[in-house]
Protein backbone atom coordinates (compact mmCIF):
# COMPACT_ATOMS: atom_id res chain seq x y z
CA UNK A 1 0.00 0.00 0.00
CA UNK A 2 1.47 3.26 -0.82
CA UNK A 3 0.29 6.89 -0.40
CA UNK A 4 -0.80 8.57 -3.32
CA UNK A 5 -2.46 12.17 -3.77
CA UNK A 6 -6.28 11.17 -2.87
CA UNK A 7 -5.05 10.31 0.79
CA UNK A 8 -1.73 12.81 1.68
CA UNK A 9 -3.66 13.46 4.73
CA UNK A 10 -3.70 10.14 5.96
CA UNK A 11 0.19 10.16 7.34
CA UNK A 12 -0.93 13.87 9.27
CA UNK A 13 -3.96 12.62 10.63
CA UNK A 14 -2.23 9.53 12.21
CA UNK A 15 0.10 11.55 13.45
CA UNK A 16 -2.12 13.65 15.03
CA UNK A 17 -4.16 11.38 16.53
CA UNK A 18 -1.73 9.29 17.84
CA UNK A 19 -0.72 12.06 19.64
CA UNK A 20 -4.19 13.31 21.43
CA UNK A 21 -3.97 9.62 22.32
CA UNK A 22 -1.24 8.80 24.00
CA UNK A 23 -1.55 12.37 25.67
CA UNK A 24 -3.61 10.50 28.11
CA UNK A 25 -0.77 8.97 30.07
CA UNK A 26 1.32 12.28 30.73
CA UNK A 27 -1.40 14.32 31.35
CA UNK A 28 -1.29 13.52 35.01
CA UNK A 29 2.80 14.10 35.48
CA UNK A 30 2.87 17.74 35.46
CA UNK A 31 -0.12 18.73 37.87
CA UNK A 32 0.06 15.96 40.32
CA UNK A 33 1.02 18.57 43.18
CA UNK A 34 -2.19 20.17 42.59
CA UNK A 35 -4.14 16.55 42.70
CA UNK A 36 -2.29 15.80 45.81
CA UNK A 37 -3.61 19.48 47.46
CA UNK A 38 -7.20 19.07 45.84
CA UNK A 39 -7.58 15.13 47.47
CA UNK A 40 -5.49 16.00 50.92
CA UNK A 41 -2.56 13.31 49.55
CA UNK A 42 0.95 13.16 49.69
CA UNK A 43 2.96 13.68 46.79
CA UNK A 44 4.10 10.16 46.75
CA UNK A 45 0.56 8.54 47.16
CA UNK A 46 -0.46 10.70 43.83
CA UNK A 47 2.45 9.67 42.25
CA UNK A 48 1.20 6.19 41.33
CA UNK A 49 -1.55 7.82 39.53
CA UNK A 50 1.09 8.40 36.62
CA UNK A 51 3.04 5.32 37.50
CA UNK A 52 -0.71 3.27 36.68
CA UNK A 53 -1.12 4.58 33.57
CA UNK A 54 2.13 3.86 32.46
CA UNK A 55 1.68 0.03 33.77
CA UNK A 56 -2.07 0.22 32.08
CA UNK A 57 -0.23 1.42 28.74
CA UNK A 58 2.50 -1.24 29.00
CA UNK A 59 -0.22 -3.89 29.91
CA UNK A 60 -2.46 -2.75 27.16
CA UNK A 61 0.63 -2.86 24.68
CA UNK A 62 1.34 -6.96 25.21
CA UNK A 63 -2.65 -7.59 25.46
CA UNK A 64 -4.58 -5.49 22.96
CA UNK A 65 -1.54 -4.46 20.58
CA UNK A 66 -0.94 -7.91 18.54
CA UNK A 67 -4.70 -7.85 17.65
CA UNK A 68 -3.70 -5.24 15.12
CA UNK A 69 -2.09 -8.62 12.87
CA UNK A 70 -5.46 -10.48 13.57
CA UNK A 71 -8.50 -8.18 13.64
CA UNK A 72 -9.41 -5.03 11.70
CA UNK A 73 -6.75 -2.73 12.54
CA UNK A 74 -9.83 0.25 12.02
CA UNK A 75 -12.28 -1.04 13.67
CA UNK A 76 -9.94 -1.95 16.76
CA UNK A 77 -8.48 1.56 17.27
CA UNK A 78 -12.52 3.10 17.49
CA UNK A 79 -13.65 1.10 19.66
CA UNK A 80 -10.68 1.23 21.92
CA UNK A 81 -10.81 5.15 21.47
CA UNK A 82 -14.68 4.85 22.66
CA UNK A 83 -13.90 3.21 25.73
CA UNK A 84 -11.31 5.57 26.21
CA UNK A 85 -13.60 8.94 25.89
CA UNK A 86 -16.19 7.03 28.41
CA UNK A 87 -13.20 6.39 30.85
CA UNK A 88 -11.90 9.86 30.32
CA UNK A 89 -15.65 11.61 31.19
CA UNK A 90 -15.84 9.62 34.26
CA UNK A 91 -12.40 11.08 35.51
CA UNK A 92 -13.47 14.09 34.71
CA UNK A 93 -16.54 14.00 37.40
CA UNK A 94 -14.85 12.37 39.90
CA UNK A 95 -12.88 13.32 43.59
CA UNK A 96 -12.46 9.80 44.54
CA UNK A 97 -9.06 8.64 45.17
CA UNK A 98 -9.29 4.98 44.30
CA UNK A 99 -11.53 5.21 41.62
CA UNK A 100 -9.15 8.08 40.09
CA UNK A 101 -6.20 5.38 40.35
CA UNK A 102 -8.46 2.45 39.04
CA UNK A 103 -9.69 4.74 36.04
CA UNK A 104 -5.86 6.15 35.67
CA UNK A 105 -4.91 2.40 34.95
CA UNK A 106 -7.87 1.68 32.45
CA UNK A 107 -7.19 4.74 30.74
CA UNK A 108 -3.21 3.47 30.45
CA UNK A 109 -4.88 0.26 28.78
CA UNK A 110 -7.03 2.11 26.17
CA UNK A 111 -4.22 4.54 25.12
CA UNK A 112 -2.60 1.90 23.03
CA UNK A 113 -4.60 2.98 19.49
CA UNK A 114 -1.43 5.23 19.22
CA UNK A 115 1.00 2.05 19.15
CA UNK A 116 -1.59 0.23 16.77
CA UNK A 117 -1.25 3.81 14.44
CA UNK A 118 2.83 3.88 14.46
CA UNK A 119 2.93 0.28 12.56
CA UNK A 120 0.14 1.12 10.26
CA UNK A 121 1.97 4.27 8.60
CA UNK A 122 5.66 1.77 8.31
CA UNK A 123 3.28 -0.07 5.74
CA UNK A 124 2.36 3.21 3.99
CA UNK A 125 4.98 2.86 0.89
CA UNK A 126 8.20 1.35 2.13
CA UNK A 127 10.17 3.86 0.38
CA UNK A 128 9.76 6.30 2.75
CA UNK A 129 9.10 4.07 5.97
CA UNK A 130 11.92 6.00 7.94
CA UNK A 131 10.22 9.23 7.16
CA UNK A 132 6.29 7.80 8.02
CA UNK A 133 7.15 6.54 10.96
CA UNK A 134 9.18 9.70 11.66
CA UNK A 135 6.41 12.08 11.32
CA UNK A 136 3.98 9.61 13.49
CA UNK A 137 6.22 9.03 15.88
CA UNK A 138 6.76 13.02 16.15
CA UNK A 139 2.87 13.08 16.74
CA UNK A 140 3.70 10.82 19.76
CA UNK A 141 6.18 12.57 21.38
CA UNK A 142 4.03 15.83 20.59
CA UNK A 143 1.22 14.55 22.36
CA UNK A 144 3.56 13.14 25.33
CA UNK A 145 5.09 16.52 25.75
CA UNK A 146 2.28 18.74 24.26
CA UNK A 147 0.41 17.02 27.34
CA UNK A 148 2.47 19.12 29.86
CA UNK A 149 1.52 22.77 28.66
CA UNK A 150 -2.02 21.43 27.89
CA UNK A 151 -2.56 20.09 31.68
CA UNK A 152 -0.93 22.77 33.29
CA UNK A 153 -2.58 25.73 31.62
CA UNK A 154 -5.87 24.12 31.90
CA UNK A 155 -5.27 22.96 35.45
CA UNK A 156 -4.62 26.66 36.18
CA UNK A 157 -7.29 27.97 34.70
CA UNK A 158 -10.33 25.91 35.98
CA UNK A 159 -9.06 22.75 37.74
CA UNK A 160 -7.09 19.32 37.18
CA UNK A 161 -10.46 17.51 36.18
CA UNK A 162 -10.92 19.80 33.17
CA UNK A 163 -7.60 18.07 31.66
CA UNK A 164 -9.44 15.20 31.26
CA UNK A 165 -13.08 16.76 29.95
CA UNK A 166 -10.98 18.53 27.22
CA UNK A 167 -8.76 15.17 26.30
CA UNK A 168 -12.13 13.56 25.75
CA UNK A 169 -13.09 16.33 23.34
CA UNK A 170 -9.57 15.56 21.43
CA UNK A 171 -9.72 11.80 21.17
CA UNK A 172 -13.65 12.25 20.26
CA UNK A 173 -12.10 14.42 16.52
CA UNK A 174 -9.44 11.88 16.15
CA UNK A 175 -12.16 9.14 16.33
CA UNK A 176 -13.77 11.07 13.35
CA UNK A 177 -11.25 11.85 11.60
CA UNK A 178 -9.93 8.21 11.65
CA UNK A 179 -13.24 7.23 10.43
CA UNK A 180 -12.94 9.42 7.71
CA UNK A 181 -9.50 8.86 6.56
CA UNK A 182 -7.78 5.71 7.98
CA UNK A 183 -7.63 3.08 4.99
CA UNK A 184 -8.75 -0.89 5.05
CA UNK A 185 -5.87 -2.85 5.96
CA UNK A 186 -6.49 -6.79 6.15
CA UNK A 187 -5.61 -9.07 9.17
CA UNK A 188 -2.23 -11.11 8.46
CA UNK A 189 -2.92 -13.62 11.23
CA UNK A 190 -5.43 -16.30 10.88
CA UNK A 191 -5.00 -18.06 13.96
CA UNK A 192 -6.22 -17.88 17.69
CA UNK A 193 -5.46 -14.97 19.92
CA UNK A 194 -3.54 -17.23 22.30
CA UNK A 195 -1.63 -18.44 19.03
CA UNK A 196 -0.98 -14.63 18.24
CA UNK A 197 0.22 -13.93 22.05
CA UNK A 198 2.64 -17.35 21.39
CA UNK A 199 3.68 -15.59 18.08
CA UNK A 200 4.71 -12.60 19.48
CA UNK A 201 6.57 -13.87 22.51
CA UNK A 202 8.42 -16.41 19.71
CA UNK A 203 9.54 -13.05 17.93
CA UNK A 204 12.01 -12.54 21.00
CA UNK A 205 14.05 -15.47 20.07
CA UNK A 206 13.71 -15.50 16.75
CA UNK A 207 15.11 -11.64 16.06
CA UNK A 208 18.45 -9.93 17.65
CA UNK A 209 17.89 -6.77 16.43
CA UNK A 210 14.19 -6.47 18.07
CA UNK A 211 15.97 -7.56 21.38
CA UNK A 212 18.96 -4.77 20.85
CA UNK A 213 16.49 -2.28 19.79
CA UNK A 214 14.06 -3.45 22.90
CA UNK A 215 16.55 -2.75 25.45
CA UNK A 216 17.50 0.15 24.11
CA UNK A 217 14.27 1.59 24.30
CA UNK A 218 13.63 0.79 27.36
CA UNK A 219 16.76 2.20 29.20
CA UNK A 220 16.53 6.00 27.07
CA UNK A 221 13.14 5.66 27.89
CA UNK A 222 12.86 5.60 31.50
CA UNK A 223 15.78 8.08 31.62
CA UNK A 224 12.69 9.97 29.68
CA UNK A 225 10.33 9.69 31.90
CA UNK A 226 12.05 9.70 35.42
CA UNK A 227 13.33 13.07 34.28
CA UNK A 228 9.94 14.33 33.22
CA UNK A 229 8.22 13.01 36.51
CA UNK A 230 11.07 14.28 39.01
CA UNK A 231 11.35 17.82 36.77
CA UNK A 232 7.79 18.91 38.34
CA UNK A 233 8.92 18.42 41.77
CA UNK A 234 12.01 20.76 41.22
CA UNK A 235 10.41 23.46 39.47
CA UNK A 236 8.51 23.70 42.14
CA UNK A 237 10.67 24.18 44.93
CA UNK A 238 13.09 26.60 45.49
CA UNK A 239 14.93 28.22 43.74
CA UNK A 240 12.14 28.24 41.30
CA UNK A 241 8.35 27.85 42.68
CA UNK A 242 6.88 27.94 39.27
CA UNK A 243 3.01 26.85 39.28
CA UNK A 244 1.14 24.19 37.09
CA UNK A 245 1.28 26.16 34.33
CA UNK A 246 4.67 27.69 33.87
CA UNK A 247 6.16 24.37 34.48
CA UNK A 248 3.66 22.99 31.61
CA UNK A 249 5.41 25.40 28.96
CA UNK A 250 8.43 23.19 29.28
CA UNK A 251 6.66 20.92 27.18
CA UNK A 252 7.04 23.53 24.37
CA UNK A 253 10.90 23.23 24.83
CA UNK A 254 10.84 19.67 24.12
CA UNK A 255 8.21 19.87 21.15
CA UNK A 256 11.11 21.44 19.13
CA UNK A 257 12.91 18.16 19.05
CA UNK A 258 10.21 16.71 17.66
CA UNK A 259 10.56 18.17 14.42
CA UNK A 260 13.40 16.67 13.23
CA UNK A 261 12.16 13.03 13.83
CA UNK A 262 11.59 12.93 9.99
CA UNK A 263 15.79 14.06 9.04
CA UNK A 264 16.68 11.11 11.37
CA UNK A 265 14.17 8.70 9.93
CA UNK A 266 15.64 9.19 6.78
CA UNK A 267 19.15 8.40 8.02
CA UNK A 268 18.13 5.61 9.53
CA UNK A 269 16.38 4.68 5.89
CA UNK A 270 19.75 4.90 4.29
CA UNK A 271 21.41 2.51 6.77
CA UNK A 272 23.02 4.69 9.03
CA UNK A 273 22.04 2.63 12.29
CA UNK A 274 24.89 2.83 14.84
CA UNK A 275 25.75 6.34 13.76
CA UNK A 276 22.29 7.82 14.74
CA UNK A 277 22.39 5.79 17.93
CA UNK A 278 25.85 7.13 19.09
CA UNK A 279 24.98 10.62 18.32
CA UNK A 280 21.36 10.45 19.91
CA UNK A 281 22.34 8.04 23.27
CA UNK A 282 24.90 10.60 23.50
CA UNK A 283 23.01 13.49 23.61
CA UNK A 284 20.57 12.08 26.18
CA UNK A 285 24.02 11.14 28.42
CA UNK A 286 25.65 14.82 27.80
CA UNK A 287 22.24 16.27 28.93
CA UNK A 288 22.00 14.58 31.76
CA UNK A 289 25.41 15.45 32.82
CA UNK A 290 25.24 19.11 32.10
CA UNK A 291 22.35 19.26 34.26
CA UNK A 292 23.78 17.26 36.94
CA UNK A 293 26.60 20.23 36.98
CA UNK A 294 24.47 23.08 36.87
CA UNK A 295 21.36 22.11 38.43
CA UNK A 296 20.23 25.26 39.30
CA UNK A 297 20.70 27.44 35.82
CA UNK A 298 17.54 27.86 33.86
CA UNK A 299 19.53 28.47 30.87
CA UNK A 300 21.37 25.25 30.86
CA UNK A 301 18.26 23.54 32.00
CA UNK A 302 16.06 24.83 28.86
CA UNK A 303 19.23 24.10 26.30
CA UNK A 304 18.99 20.45 28.29
CA UNK A 305 15.82 19.66 27.91
CA UNK A 306 15.95 20.39 24.23
CA UNK A 307 18.73 18.08 23.38
CA UNK A 308 17.86 15.57 26.01
CA UNK A 309 14.36 14.77 23.84
CA UNK A 310 16.08 15.10 20.58
CA UNK A 311 18.15 12.55 21.92
CA UNK A 312 15.16 10.24 23.00
CA UNK A 313 12.94 10.39 20.32
CA UNK A 314 15.61 9.86 17.59
CA UNK A 315 16.77 6.53 19.34
CA UNK A 316 13.22 5.60 19.06
CA UNK A 317 12.98 6.54 15.51
CA UNK A 318 16.24 4.39 14.50
CA UNK A 319 15.08 1.63 16.56
CA UNK A 320 10.91 1.95 14.60
CA UNK A 321 12.86 1.74 11.18
CA UNK A 322 15.28 -1.16 12.32
CA UNK A 323 12.20 -3.30 13.28
CA UNK A 324 9.83 -2.66 11.35
CA UNK A 325 12.33 -3.92 8.49
CA UNK A 326 12.23 -7.60 9.97
CA UNK A 327 8.83 -8.86 9.21
CA UNK A 328 6.01 -7.05 7.14
CA UNK A 329 3.25 -9.48 8.11
CA UNK A 330 3.87 -9.22 12.01
CA UNK A 331 4.66 -5.83 12.32
CA UNK A 332 1.94 -4.99 15.63
CA UNK A 333 3.10 -7.98 16.79
CA UNK A 334 7.00 -6.58 16.72
CA UNK A 335 5.80 -3.47 18.20
CA UNK A 336 4.28 -5.22 21.05
CA UNK A 337 7.28 -6.89 21.97
CA UNK A 338 9.35 -3.44 21.50
CA UNK A 339 6.66 -1.13 23.12
CA UNK A 340 6.01 -3.43 25.82
CA UNK A 341 9.61 -3.42 27.04
CA UNK A 342 9.21 0.34 26.34
CA UNK A 343 6.55 0.74 28.48
CA UNK A 344 8.03 -1.40 31.66
CA UNK A 345 11.84 1.11 31.38
CA UNK A 346 8.99 3.82 31.17
CA UNK A 347 7.39 2.70 34.46
CA UNK A 348 10.57 1.44 36.01
CA UNK A 349 12.02 4.94 35.83
CA UNK A 350 9.19 6.81 36.81
CA UNK A 351 9.32 4.39 39.82
CA UNK A 352 13.18 4.83 40.59
CA UNK A 353 12.86 8.75 39.76
CA UNK A 354 10.06 8.92 42.58
CA UNK A 355 12.15 6.92 44.95
CA UNK A 356 15.26 8.98 44.34
CA UNK A 357 13.45 12.15 44.29
CA UNK A 358 12.49 11.44 48.01
CA UNK A 359 15.51 9.87 48.69
CA UNK A 360 18.14 13.09 47.55
CA UNK A 361 16.29 15.18 45.44
CA UNK A 362 17.19 16.46 42.45
CA UNK A 363 20.85 15.63 42.88
CA UNK A 364 20.35 12.37 43.76
CA UNK A 365 17.51 12.28 40.61
CA UNK A 366 20.01 12.91 37.96
CA UNK A 367 22.43 10.52 39.37
CA UNK A 368 20.71 7.62 38.74
CA UNK A 369 19.43 9.08 35.35
CA UNK A 370 23.07 9.07 34.04
CA UNK A 371 23.70 5.56 35.13
CA UNK A 372 20.70 4.40 32.91
CA UNK A 373 22.28 6.55 30.03
CA UNK A 374 25.47 4.73 30.46
CA UNK A 375 24.17 1.54 30.14
CA UNK A 376 21.90 2.75 26.94
CA UNK A 377 25.57 3.64 25.55
CA UNK A 378 26.86 0.61 26.64
CA UNK A 379 23.91 -1.13 24.60
CA UNK A 380 24.96 0.59 21.49
CA UNK A 381 28.12 -0.37 21.67
CA UNK A 382 27.88 -4.12 22.21
CA UNK A 383 24.80 -4.35 19.54
CA UNK A 384 27.49 -2.61 17.20
CA UNK A 385 29.75 -5.43 18.07
CA UNK A 386 27.58 -7.97 17.52
CA UNK A 387 27.79 -9.35 21.13
CA UNK A 388 24.40 -8.40 22.72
Amino acid sequence: MSINKQNKWIIPVMSFSAGTIVANVYYSQPILRNIAESLGKSENAVGKIAVLAQLGYGLGMFFLLPLGDKLNRKKLILSICLTLIVMLLILANTTNFTLLLVLSFIIGVCSTPAQIILPMSAALGKENRGKNVGIVFSGILCGILGSRLLSGALTDLWGWQSVFLCSAILVSISSLLLFFLLPEMPAKFKGSYFGLLKSTISLIGQYKILRQASLLGSFTFGVFCSFWTTLTFHLSEEPFHYPASTIGLFGLIAIGGALVAPYFGKMADKGQVFKNLYLTVGMLFLSILVMWFFPHSIWVLIIAIFFLDIGVQATQITNFTRIYSLDEQAHSRLNTVYMTTYFIGAGTGTFFGLLSWSLGGWDFALSQMLIWSAIALGIVWLSSKNKL
